[in-house]
Formats: C-alpha cells, sequence, structure tokens
C-alpha cells in the first residue's frame, strides 16, 4: 500500500475546508450581518504581525529540536481538526455535535482496548492529561473520602496541585535514582497510612521513567489499595508490547502490559497521539464511577436518551474538533504495533537507544542512565568530578547549542538531586543539593535517522564551550 508522503498538509486542509463549505452551501445561502466584516488593510496588518510573531516558536517540527515534549500535529490530525473546528461543535452534549459524539465514543473505546481495560470501562476526553488526572484523583476522593493518596515523589507535579484543589492528602513515596517509585517504600507507606489510590507513572516526564506497575500490582491489592496510572505521556507505548511489536532492548515492556491492572488510568492523545492541544482522555475501569457525575442542565441533554458525555465529565464546553480528529487519525494510522502508531512510536523508543550509544561512544558526554522509553539523558564530561562542573557544563553546553547562530541544536535541562546523581554516578563529588542534566525528548520518529549526528555535533559544542561560573548563568533551566 502507498502512504501519502509527509508534505500533503496543504492538500488534506484544502480539501477539508472545501469539503465543510460545500456542506454549509447545502444548506442554503445568507446574508452574513454586516458587524462580522473587518476592514481590509486592518486584517492584513493584524495577519501579518501575527504570522511574523509565529517565527518565534522554536523549530518543533524539526529533529533539531529535541527539547521538551513538543511537536506539530500530524497533517491528517490538522486537516481533521480544521474541518469540524469550523462547525465547532462542542461535546458536552449530544445536540452540540452529534457526529463527534459518536467519534468520541469509539477513540475512548480504542484506547480502552490498547491499553488492555475491559470492553466495559467507562471514559471520555479532557483538555489534557491535568484534567485527566484532576477526575482521576477526584473520583478516587469520592471513593475512600477519609484515605489519602500515595504518590511517588518523582511523578508530574499535577497530582500534588490537583490534590490541593481537591482538597486530599498526598502521602509521598520516595523514588529510585532513575525516578520510579520505590516498591519497598510504597510497601511502608501502605502499612503506615490509610491509603485509598496508589498513583503510578508509566513515562515519567523527566526521565521517561516506567514504575514497576507490575509489581506494585500485588501489594496495592495486598493492601486494599486502588491503582491509578498516569500514562499521559507514555501510554501509548503500550503497543509495543504486542507479540508483533519489535523487540527493542530496555524496553519495559511488563510495566507497559500491567497498564490492564489500573482501576484509572490518564492518557494524553496530543502527546504519542499525534493530536493538537488539548486532547487528553481519563478511563475507568468500573462503569459504575459514572454515579459521581450525575447532575442536571435546564437547557442540555434533551435531544436523545442516550448518555451525554457532559454527564461523565467534570468539563462542560469541549471541542468536539479534538474527537473528530482523533478519530480521523485513528483511522489513518491504527492503533497497531506493526503499522500505524507503532512504527512510529518504535522508531522514536530506538531514536532514544541510537542517541545513547552515540553518547557512550563520546569522550565528550557521557550517559546519565539509559533510556527506558524516548527520553535520554546526559552530561557533559568534565575534569572536575563534582555536581558543580556538571551543572556548569551542562548549563554551557545547554545555552551555547540553543544559541549557536548557525546550526543550533535544541536540548533541554533537568534538575537531579545529589542523592540520584551520586547514585547513579558514585564518583562524581556531591557539592551541592541538585545538578542540572542535560535532557532530550526524541518524540519525532525522524529523530531515528537523526540521532548520531545530533550527538556529534552537541560533542562538539561541548569540546568547545568552557564550563565556569564566569562563563554561565547559574539559573535554574526548563524541567
Amino acid at each position: 500500500m502507498s502512504k501519502q508522503p509527509h508534505s500533503t498538509a496543504d492538500a488534506l486542509l484544502q480539501r477539508a475546508l472545501q469539503h465543510v463549505e460545500d456542506w454549509e452551501q447545502s444548506w442554503g445561502a445568507f446574508d452574513r450581518h454586516q458587524s462580522l466584516g473587518v476592514d481590509p488593510d486592518r486584517l492584513d496588518a493584524a495577519l501579518d504581525e501575527y504570522l511574523e510573531r509565529l517565527e518565534g516558536n522554536y523549530p518543533f517540527h524539526h529533529p533539531r529540536y529535541a527539547g521538551q515534549m513538543l511537536k506539530p500535529p500530524h497533517p491528517v490530525a490538522l486537516a481533521a481538526y480544521a474541518a469540524a473546528q469550523r462547525i465547532n461543535p462542542n461535546n458536552h452534549a449530544l445536540d452540540g455535535g452529534p457526529p463527534t459524539s459518536q467519534m468520541e465514543k469509539e477513540v475512548v473505546a480504542d484506547l480502552a482496548s490498547m491499553l488492555g481495560l475491559p470492553d466495559t470501562a467507562l471514559g471520555h476526553l479532557t483538555g489534557g492529561g491535568t484534567v485527566a488526572n484532576l477526575e482521576a484523583l477526584w473520583v478516587a476522593r469520592e471513593l475512600h473520602p477519609d484515605q489519602s493518596l500515595a504518590v511517588a515523589e518523582n511523578a508530574h507535579y499535577t497530582h500534588g496541585r490537583m490534590s490541593d484543589v481537591l482538597d486530599v492528602e498526598v502521602v509521598p513515596v520516595p523514588a529510585d535514582a532513575r525516578g520510579r517509585i520505590d516498591l519497598d517504600a510504597l510497601n511502608r507507606v501502605l502499612d503506615k497510612y490509610a491509603i485509598g489510590t496508589v498513583v503510578l507513572t508509566a513515562g515519567t516526564t523527566g526521565l521517561g521513567a516506567v514504575d514497576p506497575i507490575d509489581e506494585a500490582v500485588a501489594l496495592c491489592e495486598a493492601h486494599d489499595a486502588r491503582i491509578h496510572v498516569d500514562a499521559a505521556y507514555g501510554g501509548f507505548f503500550r503497543l509495543l508490547t504486542e507479540d508483533a511489536a519489535p523487540e527493542i532492548e530496555g524496553f519495559p515492556a511488563e510495566r507497559f502490559r500491567a497498564i490492564e491492572e489500573a482501576d484509572s488510568v490518564a492518557i494524553d492523545p496530543h502527546k504519542h497521539g499525534l493530536q493538537p492541544y488539548g486532547c487528553g482522555c481519563i478511563l475507568f475501569r468500573d462503569p459504575a464511577v459514572g454515579r459521581f457525575y450525575q447532575h442536571d442542565s435546564p437547557y442540555t441533554y434533551f435531544t436523545s436518551e442516550d448518555l451525554h458525555l457532559g454527564e461523565i465529565s467534570l468539563e462542560c464546553s469541549r471541542a468536539g474538533a479534538a474527537a473528530g480528529a482523533l478519530w480521523c487519525t485513528l483511522r489513518a494510522l491504527p492503533l497497531e504495533p506493526d503499522e500505524g502508531l507503532g512504527p512510529i512510536l518504535a522508531a522514536c523508543v530506538r531514536a532514544a537507544r541510537t542517541w545513547t550509544k552515540a553518547v557512550a561512544d563520546s569522550e565528550a558526554l557521557a550517559v546519565v542512565a539509559p533510556p527506558e522509553t524516548d527520553i535520554v539523558s546526559y552530561v557533559p564530561t568534565t575534569d572536575e568530578p563534582t555536581l558543580s562542573a556538571v551543572h556548569e557544563a551542562s548549563q554551557a553546553l545547554f545555552d551555547a547549542a540553543m544559541n549557536d547562530p548557525d546550526d543550533p541544536i535544541f536540548t533541554s535541562v533537568y534538575r537531579l538531586s545529589a542523592d540520584a546523581l551520586a547514585t547513579l554516578h558514585p564518583s562524581l563529588t556531591p557539592d551541592r543539593e541538585e545538578a542540572a542534566v542535560l535532557r532530550s525528548v526524541l518524540m519525532k520518529p525522524e529523530h531515528e535517522t537523526h540521532a548520531a549526528s545530533l550527538v556529534d555535533r552537541l560533542a562538539a559544542i561541548a569540546q568547545s564551550v568552557p564550563a565556569s561560573s564566569d562563563s554561565v548563568r547559574d539559573r535554574d533551566g526548563p524541567s
């Protein structure tokens, strides 16, 4: 089967918008209100300034950008979103978007199946991972109002923030040097505290670490604690656990496979699902938790006796375009390990291995920890084996690479504690509480073919840039 090249975004957009325009015209012509008109000169000036200001973005589309979790949506998603956005359906109620509401139900079922959850799982799309996790913690509170949450110290900060919103006590659980929850520490927490739900992470946003979900399941069951898996970043990697997926060294398939045991799962299609912001999803194993969402509205829910998505969501208005774009994308690029999204994900994970090997082969750089997903961590080598030297060298390389006028490389900086770095690299003297390391997110499949050359370029920059307190700003980088 031939494949459309990536450069078809303009053609797809034109086709999608033309179809919607034809549909609009089929309802009959009418005169637009004059108040909607815009002065042509003012419009041109506004659009020109807007487009020029957009050029201030970093090149998220390009392999040279390996910084944060940012990339453009797939052209299929872009065209599908634009088509629905022009109509502007609202998936809060069925009469606000009948087609996209049905599409949402279908893609939620697709995601539940990919994650190994039962057919009866209840879920819906959200504005992003933060809201998805908020709803998971809210249901956890409603199920166990007098119990606390156990959350790993390296889990995403959203859990602490949303717990404050919900007024739920969080018991922090220490993590190991790689950022994975410490099961011995979790056992002690479960023994000591009344824990209703344990939050586990399938792909941390720091180092891409995956909690030992498979081992935590029995431990949580023994203490009668529910499990919520924050798979906002890594959830789609579960595709690579299937038999048809390629074997990739160091990929923790058994941990991703264990997501199927979770009581709730948050996942973000606007990351590895190739969607525009914002598109998250929350899924619950037990559909009976829908009772907590029950509410009434004086002006919606009257067009159908079927369940409206607004009746199982904390959000009210939600873009139907998000559901439509995801539906179309998953029809063009199905959730399969050996076609569709699977090969894209595999390329990203392999890119991390290629990047790590290139770092290990370099005299100017050193690996911090082997990758589990598609996020890699590394530091410049230093003559002085101290955390201060590592910190300054990392900041210097980050600044120099990003600001190179001719051939910039965009990476990011992540702060690691002295204990974690000393565990990973015992030869380093911990002369400060934390230090910056370099972190690259290789979430574009093109990174697989560019990883080695990008590392070579970083190594060359590292050798040419002295790292000293005089030449580097001692500030916190993005994490």
